[in-house]
This record gives structure tokens, C-alpha cells and sequence, in this order.
């Protein structure tokens, strides 16, 4: 998976000229006023953009990174960076082709994603069907039951309160949007996404600023970490280069989602009538989660890791996060808790738009409502349950939703290019 879905990203990077230099084109296009709408009940550009990115940037963000950090070694943040660079390109190419097979739903709004680049791009009915299952099964795991089992370890951590008021209060709060559909979830993802990752990044920041003296060893020893064995100055313990490699890369692929197949979906909501316009805008969502986010976050955590070496030691691989955010003033743990809840509520949100979608395509919109139903309980469910299990399953069938995309990607990448050499940006 990790060969497939790496190779597509470097495939699409030189194929399209590196789309990744357009990035400052697809920002302005991207931000709230410059978005054009066909008209109707679509979503703006943006709106589409901050419901992708409600589902894309979540706890991988911070404990992922923690967790790549102690498995794969410091050497790990390079490389999960890079993949967020490349994967820009395959976010474009299969953000295109989902606006561009999209049709009209019954209430005027428009629908798309794999499901439906699958059928009208290639004719494969069978196989956007199997796309669409494994999406509804993965949205019940990574999307809705592992992001509220984070809530309740944030909040457990901060507060004694029952796993099961932590569940009923994620699910009936979950469903308080949710039932409002894709315009509310939309709604609610155009300021929480912005807030709570000011929030992060500003304590992130802090960090970064309060470590200067050893920021350029920071960035020295993630360069050095990934392409030799040695070990680090400062405690940081050596890792092989292909151990850091795959973590890095791994992590990178997994917390973007280019080349899974979910991003499309939101994009092809949008009300933008250009297929490359918007490709432009859906591509910068790996940029803002993975070039940024994962970047800003290794950075800060390898210098205060170098700054304060014995603080980390023998703390647990997804707890060293916390450790750094104790170099704020006053409440950083407090303000990581928070911040892993509205990360992971923002993901439930989102991700339910992914999983509505492919119901909808399964079995019309009379199935919605069960879906939803289900979807809540499975929050409730996965905030009182050990999720050991869950995190397999849902890991599995996430990365399964991207054979048949890919698929649909790689049989239609001459459609890719000859769409954005006709198509200019206005």
C-alpha cells in the first residue's frame, strides 16, 4: 500500500509539471469571497475545503507524530513531511475527476467522489460499489468510534468524568450537527477548523520560539535522522534509515488521506464549475494537514526533546506529546487535551460526510437516517470500548477504500492531464 500509494504521488508530481509550484494559486483561490458558485445549494470552495480538512486533521497531527518520532526516529518527521508534498499531486488529480464525473442529486445539491468516477469514468458500477462499502465500514471506524475513544483519553487525562457521560455527550453533540446535513457540518467546519488549529499551532509556536537556540539542530537532526543511522545529539536514540523511512512515510500518507479517496467527496460538493479550479483549491488540504501542521509539530517537538532530553524518558510513545506542550506557562497539557478533542470531534464531523455520501450511492437517501443513527451510536460505543480491535479493522478497510480509487486514478490519468493542459487558472 505504502509502494501504490507513494508511487502514484511521484507519478502525478512529474506527469503534471509539479502541480505543487501552483500551491500560492490554489491558496487565494481557496480563501472565503474568491470561490465562484454554479448557483443552488452547493458549498462554497471553502467550505468544501474546511470539511475536508475537519476530517484529515485530527490526532495523527500530534500523537501520530509522536508516535512516528519514537518508532521510526526523529528522521520520521522528513519523511512523513515529503509525503505531504508529493501527495499534493494525487489530492489535485483525483479531486479533479471527482468534480468532473459529478452529477445532481434530487434536491439540486451536487454528488460525487470514487464512487462516481468509477461508474461514469470507467463504467465499473461493481467496483464503485466496493468503494463505497469499505468507506461506510471505515467511517465507523477511524471516522466516528477511534476519534471518540481520543476524547475520552484526552479528557480522562484532565478530568474524572464516566467514559460513558464522555460518549452520550460526543454522540448527542455529534448528532446535533450532523442531522443539519452537509450545509450545517459545513457551517460548523468553517470556523472550528480555523480555531483549533490557531489553538495548536499557536502552543506549537511557543515551543519552537522558546527552544531558538536549538532549532537549527532541530532541523539538522531531522535531516540527518533520515538519511543516516546514527544517532542523535541529545538523548534522541539512532533509528535505521528504513525504519524512519517507513514510519515517516506511513504517517504522511495516513494523516493527508491523498489517494484514498475521501477528499473527493467534499470537493465535488463544492459549487465551483471548473474542474481544475477546484482541484487547486481540494489540493492545498494535504499542504495545510501534512507540509505544515506535521512539519510545525515534529519541529517542536525534537527541539524540546533535545532542549530537555531527560523529561522524555521512559514516557509512553503517544504521551510524549504532552511532555512538550509542558514547556507552556501555564495549562499546556490542558491546552493539548482540548485541542485533541476539537481535532477529533472535527473528524467525526467530517467523516460523516464521507460515510452519508457513500450510503447515499448504496442505497438511496431513505438510508441516510439509519446511517446516521448508527453512525452516533458507534461515537458512544467507542468512547466506553476497548478499541485495540476497531483501530485494526478501521485501519484496514481505510487503506482498502484506496485500491479502487487508485484504480479509477490511474486508468483515467490521461483524463487528468489533457483536463488541466485544455483548462487554464483564471
Amino acid at each position: 500500500m505504502l509502494f501504490l500509494l507513494f508511487g502514484t504521488h511521484l507519478y502525478f508530481t512529474f506527469r503534471l509539471g509539479f502541480i505543487q509550484k501552483r500551491l500560492p494559486e490554489g491558496i487565494r483561490l481557496s480563501m472565503p469571497g474568491k470561490n465562484r458558485r454554479e448557483g443552488g445549494e452547493q458549498l462554497s470552495s471553502y467550505a468544501a475545503l474546511s470539511t475536508a480538512l475537519a476530517a484529515t486533521i485530527g490526532t495523527g497531527n500530534i500523537v501520530g507524530i509522536s508516535t512516528a518520532i519514537a518508532v521510526g526516529g526523529v528522521g520520521s518527521v522528513f519523511w512523513c513531511w515529503l509525503t505531504g508534498f508529493f501527495g499534493i499531486a494525487t489530492c489535485y488529480a483525483e479531486c479533479l475527476l471527482s468534480v468532473k464525473y459529478r452529477v445532481k442529486g434530487e434536491d439540486k445539491t451536487t454528488l460525487g467522489g470514487p464512487m462516481y468516477v468509477l461508474e461514469r469514468g470507467l463504467g465499473q458500477k461493481w467496483l464503485a460499489a466496493v468503494f463505497s462499502m469499505f468507506a461506510v465500514i471505515a467511517s465507523f471506524g477511524i471516522g466516528s468510534s477511534v476519534q471518540a475513544h481520543a476524547i475520552r483519553a484526552a479528557l480522562e487525562g484532565q478530568l474524572e468524568v464516566s467514559p460513558h457521560l464522555i460518549g452520550i455527550a460526543a454522540g448527542v453533540l455529534a448528532g446535533l450537527v450532523i442531522v443539519g446535513g452537509n450545509q450545517k457540518i459545513a457551517k460548523v467546519c468553517t470556523w472550528l477548523v480555523p480555531a483549533m488549529s490557531v489553538l495548536y499551532l499557536g502552543g506549537c509556536l511557543f515551543v519552537i520560539v522558546k527552544n531558538r537556540e536549538v532549532f537549527p539542530d532541530a532541523l539538522a537532526a531531522i535531516l540527518k535522522g533520515a538519511f543516516t543511522p546514527s544517532a542523535v545529539t541529545g538523548g534522541l536514540a539512532g533509528r535505521a534509515v528504513l525504519t524512519a523511512m517507513r514510519t515517516g512515510i506511513s504517517r504522511g500518507l495516513f494523516t493527508n488521506e491523498a489517494g484514498l479517496g475521501s477528499i473527493p467527496i467534499t470537493a465535488a460538493a463544492a459549487g465551483e464549475p471548473s474542474a481544475v479550479r477546484q482541484g487547486m483549491i481540494s489540493m492545498t488540504g494535504p499542504f495545510w494537514d501534512t507540509v505544515v501542521m506535521c512539519a510545525i509539530t515534529g519541529i517542536a517537538m525534537v527541539g524540546s526533546m533535545m532542549k530537555n532530553p531527560n523529561a522524555y524518558e521512559g514516557v509512553a510513545a503517544d504521551a510524549m506529546c504532552f511532555v512538550t506542550f509542558r514547556e507552556l506557562p501555564f495549562g499546556g497539557e490542558k491546552l493539548l487535551a482540548a485541542s485533541l478533542v476539537l481535532f477529533a470531534f472535527a473528524t467525526i464531523l467530517g467523516w460523516n460526510v464521507y460515510g452519508t455520501s457513500a450510503v447515499r450511492y448504496l442505497w438511496g437517501e431513505k438510508s441516510i437516517a439509519v446511517y446516521q443513527v448508527c453512525y452516533m451510536l458507534s461515537v458512544y460505543l467507542g468512547a466506553v470500548l476497548s478499541l485495540s480491535l476497531v483501530w485494526g479493522i478501521s485501519d484496514l478497510f481505510n487503506s482498502l477504500m484506496a485500491v479502487p480509487n487508485l484504480i479509477g486514478v490511474w486508468m483515467l490519468r490521461d483524463v487528468v492531464v489533457r483536463e488541466t493542459k485544455r483548462n487554464r487558472i483564471e
